[in-house]
């Protein structure tokens, strides 16, 4: 898929590191379109499709979709926003080494991984909080930690291999101060 020559960038980190509040306000200041994995599965598991339905079973186990189905799912999404976008932020993506490499060989290399570090007490806490009014079946204690043990056994290599494109923010600081990092390293991206 050569023709994207848009900016891509990687938001990665932990469950409740605040990914989803960064790719707000990046979206905000640069148009970029924000891909959350996790909501393009939740909303095929909301069609009710066949596919959906196998994905439900593997969110239940706190385990990791088939890199095959997420990466149909992200170019799906791409395509329809090539004409719109002036950039794309892909959230909680890629889960593992080989979905990195899938990914740029399918779609395109990234050009930038933005990793949001924190603890996992302060993870657990926030989707603790989160699951109070997210109506979200997996912010439950028992898929929180297997989640996080999936999370953790999976980031370590993916920051690894892409170390020269990575920019670590501690996601332990507030929103603002987590954006206002990002922004320093995206507006040399974009400039």
């Amino acid at each position: 898929m050569s023709e994207i020559t848009l900016p891509t960038v990687w938001i990665l980190g932990g469950p409740g590191s605040g990914k989803g509040t960064l790719c707000d306000k990046i979206v905000a200041k640069y148009g970029f379109t924000h891909i959350s994995t996790g909501d393009l599965l939740r909303d095929e598991v909301n069609t009710g499709s066949e596919r959906g339905q196998e994905l439900v079973k593997i969110m239940k186990e706190g385990a990791l979709v088939p890199t095959s189905v997420v990466m149909e799912l992200l170019n799906e999404k791409i395509k329809s926003k090539l004409a719109t976008s002036k950039g794309f932020l892909i959230d909680g993506y890629p889960r593992e080494k080989k979905q990195g490499e899938e990914f740029e060989t399918a779609i395109k290399p990234v050009d930038m991984v933005l990793y949001l570090e924190s603890k996992d007490e302060t993870m657990v806490q926030r989707l603790l909080k989160r699951a109070e009014t997210s109506g979200r079946s997996d912010d439950n204690m028992e898929t929180i930690k297997k989640r996080l043990q999936t999370f953790h056994d999976n980031n370590d290599p993916i920051i690894e291999a892409y170390k020269s494109k990575v920019v670590i923010i501690s996601a332990e600081q507030s929103a603002e101060a987590v954006f206002a990092e990002a922004e320093k390293k995206l507006d040399t991206l974009v400039a």
